[in-house]
């Protein structure tokens, strides 16, 4: 498995690199990244072969989008493939403070929902002023969800179905403004709602297919490979307790699921494999996947991700995990490299 390998999104004209850049760090989530830096890893996932880059309006505060526009500006605009997000609007303000959701350097404007048809418009004309480009590839609805609004989801999900944000969406690609559109969300749930509503090519899917939870197989996954809506793998680490750090779903992991990652790990280490290799390469098995997301905060970084993804993984290792049951046993699981 290789990171420049590139895959079909059906009906798009797309080509997307089996490993994406999520530019969430270009953002400076949790710790500031300097502008050199952000330059350097996108110019080195660029040498790398990656040729799929996800940004967001959230991210940073704009600061990401800001930065994806000026690394990616001087490249031939056909030979790579660009997302972002809409759903929040980025109003100036002045009460913007670092650490505000997480941004170590956020810029002074403060998110405001609105997933609404006009909403969903001038986000659209918003990200192509910041990014400085004329087309945008793909266009995500960003945290649609009870996750995220909680009891206010209601409220949104009426603007997205009947306020005509999903409308908006295919009139973007109808006119060939942008070529693909989806979601970009953390539950399965919203996802399998949405595609029963709107014609969506891809799910940008956070957290919720991985090597430690494989729920969303059946009512999502399966699904969209019967159709032509694909899936973007993304937090294949699970905020990173499967890559050693302890955390998942953004908090410190509980015991529960601490347990179930000793498991998978000791199971690994068995296969002389690491664990973050399979994390990555396992949710990249399913036909509905087309390419698989990861953030970096560094060159480092991004290069072990590579490492992981190109490491050769015995087929012994998958039945093994399935056998245990730490692996849902209907789950395609990569062919053997080795």
């Amino acid at each position: 498995m290789k990171a420049n390998e590139t895959h079909e999104l059906p009906g798009s004209g797309l080509a997307m690199t089996t490993l994406g850049l999520g530019c969430s760090q270009l953002g400076g989530l949790y710790r500031p990244m300097q502008t050199a830096d952000a330059s350097a890893l996108v110019d080195w996932a660029w040498d790398a072969g990656i040729r799929y880059f996800d940004t967001a309006p959230f991210y940073g505060y704009t600061l990401s989008e800001r930065r994806v526009g000026q690394s990616l500006q001087m490249r031939e605009r056909e030979r790579y493939v660009l997302s972002t997000k809409v759903g929040r609007l980025m109003r100036p303000d002045d009460t913007v403070r670092p650490g505000d959701d997480g941004w170590a350097q956020p810029l002074p404007f403060r998110p405001q929902y609105d997933y609404t048809f006009d909403g969903i418009m001038r986000s659209y004309e918003d990200s192509q002023q910041r990014l400085g480009m004329r087309k945008i590839d793909v266009l995500y609805v960003h945290d649609i969800g009870m996750a995220t609004h909680g009891d206010a989801h209601g409220h949104y999900w009426q603007q997205l179905t009947r306020g005509g944000g999903f409308r908006a969406l295919a009139e973007l690609r109808d006119s060939l403004a942008v070529s693909a559109i989806g979601l970009g969300v953390n539950e399965w749930q919203v996802a399998v709602d949405s595609i029963q509503e709107a014609d969506l090519d891809l799910v940008l899917l956070a957290g919720r297919y991985t090597l430690l939870e494989q729920e969303a197989l059946t009512p999502l996954l399966d699904r969209c490979a019967g159709t032509d809506t694909r899936v973007v793998a993304a937090g294949v680490f699970n905020s990173g307790v499967l890559a050693g750090n302890g955390k998942f779903n953004y908090g410190d992991a509980p015991p529960d699921v601490s347990q179930k990652v000793a498991r998978l790990a000791a199971v690994c280490a068995r296969f002389d494999v690491p664990l973050a290799a399979a994390a990555l390469q396992f949710p990249l098995a399913h036909p509905a996947v087309v390419s698989c997301v990861v953030g970096a905060r560094s060159i480092d970084q991004l290069s072990k991700n590579i490492e992981w993804l190109e490491t050769p993984i015995p087929d012994q290792l998958w039945h093994a995990l399935q056998r245990d049951g730490l692996l849902a046993e209907s789950a395609p699981v990569p062919e053997v490299c080795a």
